[in-house]
């Protein structure tokens, strides 16, 4: 009786201990499936902020494009401001009106981040400048911009046209 109470007891001691060995497996296997998707979570998080940024650069990029298309149609404008501010006529009210609606105008472009280009008297930068003209010019040094024909004008670190210029030199 004693050696059927004992062989109960193993069993039931061998049991339990199966019973154990199947909880730390099971709880083995549920960590392992916590940490992957833990995992799973980080990294679409990640691929969530990448493509936030991404989508940021994108909508940036595509505004400054689509404001120096917009721009740039506007400049021919400009320069025909520019051309009826300077010309001569009686009508001084009528002079006055073309100046404010010239200074309003780059008053706007300013506010939208475009600025000129500086030529006359800097040095010739291809990448601002565009010659039409080469003189000699002993009073200037070399590659100096002597005239401007036409502004040009950036948007920040972009070139929306060219400045038009005379180098010396």
């Amino acid at each position: 009786m004693e050696e059927e109470k004992i062989k109960k007891e193993e069993i039931k001691d061998t049991n339990e201990s199966n019973k154990i060995n199947e909880l730390e497996d099971k709880i083995k296997l549920q960590k392992q499936e916590i940490e992957e998707k833990e995992d799973r979570i980080k990294r679409l998080m990640a691929e969530f902020e990448n493509f936030k940024k991404r989508s940021d650069k994108e909508r940036t990029a595509l505004y400054s494009s689509v404001m120096g298309d917009v721009i740039m149609s506007l400049l021919p404008v400009l320069d025909n401001l520019e051309k009826a501010s300077e010309t001569e006529t009686k009508d001084e009210q009528y002079k006055n009106g073309i100046e404010m609606v010239l200074a309003q105008f780059k008053d706007v472009l300013k506010a939208n981040g475009v600025t000129e280009i500086e030529t006359v008297g800097k040095k010739f930068d291809p990448s601002l400048h565009e010659a039409v003209s080469l003189v000699e010019d002993e009073n200037l040094g070399e590659k100096e911009i002597k005239e401007e024909f036409r502004k040009g004008y950036m948007i920040g670190d972009r070139v929306l046209r060219h400045s038009l210029v005379v180098v010396a030199n």
